[in-house]
């Protein structure tokens, strides 16, 4: 995983989205600062975690991560 793409990625979603991170967090099941600190690259989310953001951003866990351009 591109820890540095994933974090750009994650923000820039969530911002398209006009979402803050305690909303993310809360529609994910995450702690309320789990987005935060992914964002920071404080914390590595586990793989349930990705599969939840992907989830609600409605993309693959390819692009998140940043192994794919492609949404």
């Amino acid at each position: 995983m591109d820890e540095t793409l994933f974090r750009e990625r994650l923000r820039k979603l969530r911002e398209e989205r006009r979402m803050n991170r305690a909303t993310l967090s809360e529609l994910c099941g995450l702690e309320r600062g789990a987005v935060r600190r992914y964002e920071r690259g404080e914390r590595i989310p586990s793989v349930p975690a990705l599969v939840a953001l992907a989830d609600v951003f409605e993309v693959s866990l390819d692009y998140l991560t940043g192994r794919s351009k492609f949404r």
